[in-house]
């Protein structure tokens, strides 16, 4: 470590990995998996997911709000609310550091954000819905976004 740095400590609960790292994992599954490789991921996200939105309290937006925020401190990018119905959520996220480090791709790849925000909007909701990235940095879009859709 260099002279005068502080070590780097993430919140309790969490560990510091690179993107690269978890993109390098992603890529591996995908070439094991193919497409299937996606619904892996998004497992991962909805799992993490899970113990993310068990402490979130208030009405829905609140709760929304506070998972975003918390997005946004542990370093997965701007999140930002576009929408927040009793049947739609819609997120998007800006410097996603998936897309980032994936580089080009000719699909959407932040699938552990999605996963992510599938269990958000099972809380917030209060029913299952999907959520898809219907577009994403590593395409060329400005913004990730990702739109729920009841199942």
């Amino acid at each position: 470590m260099a002279a005068g740095h502080a070590p780097m400590m993430p919140p309790p609960g969490y560990i510091l990995i690179r993107p690269e790292t978890l993109v390098g994992v992603q890529k591996a599954v995908e070439a094991a998996l193919g497409a299937r490789a996606a619904e892996c991921l998004a497992a991962g996200g909805r799992a993490g997911g899970v113990k993310a939105t068990a402490q979130l309290e208030g009405d829905a937006a609140s709760r929304a709000g506070r998972l975003l925020e918390a997005g946004r401190e542990i370093g997965w990018g701007d999140f930002a609310l576009e929408r927040l119905t009793p049947t739609a959520l819609v997120v998007s996220v800006a410097g996603s550091p998936f897309a980032r480090a994936y580089g080009a791709a000719g699909a959407p790849v932040c699938h552990l954000t999605r996963g992510v925000l599938e269990t958000l909007a099972l809380v917030v909701l209060e029913r299952p819905a999907r959520v898809v990235e219907t577009t994403c940095a590593a395409m060329g879009a400005e913004r990730c976004r990702f739109e729920s859709v009841p199942t």
